[in-house]
């Protein structure tokens, strides 16, 4: 029986580094064998504000990939300012109080004149070429993934034109997102973005989601059916990893203002104060963009001395550095609109065999998976007591050898397994 087509439009792509990534190019490894030839379709000279190049040999072997030529202002504004568009592409906002008046001037181009973002000039083109191209192929199912949300537009448009199954597949919200008020949007530019959400929810035979909250956000704007399928963690080859010899607190990934945790460094403060070995263990390890606020903020509670800041580092090293750490950390903005917000990071974190200090809004849909999985323990932002106790707690494993996480159940959230209900969702 020969394989069914699947086209599958999406931004990020290897070279791109970064979370965007990676959950399409595992559902691309997995699909061929629940029976689909995936078809990828993607940009040629695309911004990616991250690049992993090692990602590149992680791409399927049975994947046909096709490329067209983007336009992206951001190509034209980074001559201008190459660190301030790196950043706003990939969604570190600089804090309100801070911002120049650059800032404010990209942020009000980029939510204003770009909508629903600045990859809106591709739509056109890629209609264009793709309708062709399905026509010539014989394809009669689409997926588009977003952000950056006007791939959806090109879902919207074949849709129109063609008799095609399009599934919307949604990596994060569209207008309820975190730093979607951070865009100074005009009245007429919000009402567009509403517009063209309800006009993609609408328009799809079937939304996929990453998280419960969206699907209920996104029930009150559409009677379509939507499936959550969550990201997920792959079997990675990592060679066995020695434990960091110190207490270290690894958080990976990016590090933005609004995420940092003060009932975090305020219990560390404490614990170094109060117990006197603790300074001679401690280690505060940083992997990924960190914001100018966060690196400031442990200056101010005089934590600089126990900091390791490492940077952007590979995926594959990102993984080595989840298994060596002692402890690690997730955090997320204390927000309503975070909610919603699973980090992909916490699927390879539940596999790494180490404990998982996280914090977050109260209500998250991360909190629950935590806790299903024995992974470990969740905070809200007002819970600085219970946290400064388990920290103690975990510092005194560690000190008997006895530090580790005990996970439960989670081949469900297993790469394969994920791509084996989108398999059957296609089907």
């Amino acid at each position: 029986m020969e394989p069914k087509k699947l086209l599958i439009i999406t931004y990020y792509w290897p070279p791109a580094g970064g979370p965007g990534v990676q959950r399409w190019l595992k559902f691309v490894k997995y699909l061929p064998d629940f029976g689909i030839q995936p078809i990828v379709y993607i940009p040629e000279n695309p911004t990616y504000p991250i690049v992993d190049k090692n990602l590149v040999k992680e791409v399927s072997e049975k994947v046909i990939i096709l490329k067209q030529k983007i336009f992206e202002p951001y190509q034209l504004a980074s001559f201008l300012s190459k660190n301030k568009t790196k950043k706003i592409s990939s969604g570190i906002i600089p804090n309100k109080k801070k911002q120049s008046f650059l800032d404010k001037t990209f942020l009000w181009i980029r939510g204003n004149l770009f909508i629903p973002d600045a990859r809106v000039f591709w739509v056109k083109p890629s209609v264009a070429y793709l309708e062709k191209y399905i026509v010539e192929n014989n394809i009669d199912t689409i997926v588009t993934s977003g952000p950056p949300h006007s791939l959806h537009l090109i879902g919207l448009e074949l849709k129109q034109k063609l008799n095609l199954k399009w599934f919307a597949d949604f990596r994060d919200p569209w207008t309820t997102i975190g730093y979607h008020k951070s865009l100074r949007l005009s009245n007429y530019a919000a009402k567009k973005h509403k517009k063209l959400e309800q006009q993609v929810l609408n328009a799809a035979d079937t939304i996929i989601v990453t998280s419960k909250t969206t699907k209920t956000e996104f029930e009150a704007i559409t009677t379509k059916p939507i499936a959550v399928i969550t990201n997920g963690y792959d079997t990675e080859n990592v060679e066995k990893q020695t434990l960091d010899s110190k207490f270290s607190l690894a958080h990976i990934g990016s590090f933005l203002s609004e995420r940092n945790p003060l009932i975090l460094w305020k219990s560390l403060v404490e614990l170094l104060e109060e117990i006197p070995d603790f300074k001679s263990h401690l280690e505060i390890k940083l992997i990924g963009a960190v914001s100018q606020e966060v690196l400031e903020t442990i200056t101010q509670f005089g934590l600089n001395g126990y900091l390791n800041n490492l940077g952007y580092v590979s995926h594959a090293e990102a993984i080595a550095h989840q298994r060596r750490s002692q402890v690690l950390l997730l955090v997320e903005i204390d927000s309503e609109d975070t909610k919603s917000i699973i980090p992909g990071k916490l699927f390879e974190y539940m596999v790494s065999g180490r404990p998982i200090v996280a914090i977050g809004p109260s209500g998250s849909d991360f909190a629950e998976i935590i806790t299903e999985t024995n992974t470990g323990v969740f905070f809200d932002y007002s819970e600085k007591v219970k946290l400064k106790s388990v920290i103690l707690d975990f510092y005194n494993q560690f000190l008997a050898g006895k530090l580790q996480s005990n996970g439960v159940g989670l081949q469900k959230y297993s790469r394969k397994n994920l791509t084996k209900e989108l398999a059957q969702l296609i089907n």
